[in-house]
């Protein structure tokens, strides 16, 4: 598999890890959902991330998650997520990930960082302890609670050849991607690709300050792809028109402490893994919140017939 470049674009999955209801390994789920992003156009995977329930597996769980996606994958770029408390784990997952065939690695901050030099230092400790793979910086401060300014990410970068790609979540974030771009073009920065997440709540306005793709994981990966598609193309209303008769489920599904069990429950009603399952500690989906998905689905199919999830329907569209 190609490794993960600076001109990496389009869409890639975030993908949950699929539980049996019993807290194992569904690993019969990772190879279908594998194949499900393949088929419906992703560039890209990225496994083991914030909603990959990645802390909530042992070293070896995690490596056996990450080699079973990798392998899965054939011509998908695989991302893992190798942010772990200390740097001797990072740098063993980071290993067996790339052994296996993955295109890159992730890295997040952990959430004791609170100063720009802090922040800095940490991410060279952190270059240093993978070597010379290629990674991707995560800015989440809405979860990680770890602010990064546009100075300092330009500095993390240009200080590490490696680092080939930020994964943006910041909320606002729209003015951080036009400073960054802003960067490049006065020559103080150097070619970066910039992928959105945040469940794409704000992509339809990232991709036009200058984004290069998503990397989240609603459970529509198709609409991503599009959003993506038709705003490289400049059919701006064709996106937004889209984009707007998903944004209630989006909305919906970005609910803090909720949203995964949102996100899982819509995957396995569309036939795409076992179990809604997450492995303990985890919120559980109600039964008036499952009415409210399913009524938020009808809604979308309105104007996009792969939410059609009714029985009478073909599943993924």
């Amino acid at each position: 598999m190609t490794k993960l470049t600076a001109k990496a674009a389009g869409t890639f999955a975030i993908a949950p890890t699929p539980f049996h209801d019993d807290g194992r390994i569904d690993e019969k789920s990772i190879d279908k959902l594998t194949d499900f992003y393949a088929s419906v156009g992703c560039d890209g995977v990225t496994v083991l991330g914030i909603l990959g329930e990645a802390p909530k597996l042992d070293a070896a769980e995690a490596e056996q998650v990450a080699v079973r996606f990798v392998k899965r994958a054939k011509n998908m770029q695989v991302i893992v997520g190798v942010s772990a408390p200390g740097f001797a784990s990072m740098s063993s997952l980071a290993k067996a990930s790339m052994d296996a065939g993955a295109a890159g690695v992730m890295i997040a901050p952990p959430p004791s960082l609170r100063t720009d030099d802090q922040i800095i230092g940490y991410f060279k400790q952190a270059q240093e302890a993978i070597g010379d793979i290629p990674w991707v910086l995560q800015d989440y401060p809405l979860t990680l609670s770890v602010i990064f300014t546009p100075a300092v990410i330009r500095k993390i970068v240009m200080d590490s050849p490696s680092c080939v790609m930020l994964k943006h979540e910041d909320w606002p974030g729209l003015e951080k991607i036009s400073t960054l771009r802003n960067f490049q073009k006065d020559g103080s920065l150097r070619e970066l690709s910039i992928l959105v997440g945040n469940g794409g709540l704000f992509l339809d306005f990232e991709m036009e300050r200058g984004a290069d793709g998503a990397m989240t994981g609603y459970a529509f990966p198709e609409l991503l792809i599009d959003v993506v598609k038709l705003s490289k193309e400049g059919k701006r209303d064709a996106a937004h028109d889209l984009f707007d008769a998903h944004l209630p489920l989006i909305r919906y599904e970005q609910q803090p402490g909720a949203g995964l069990s949102v996100r899982k429950y819509v995957l396995q009603k569309r036939g795409i893994i076992s179990s809604s399952a997450q492995r303990k500690p985890g919120a559980t989906i109600t039964a008036t919140a499952k009415a409210e998905v399913d009524y938020l689905l009808s809604r979308v199919a309105r104007y996009d017939r792969r939410a059609n999830l009714q029985p009478q329907s073909s599943a993924a569209g």
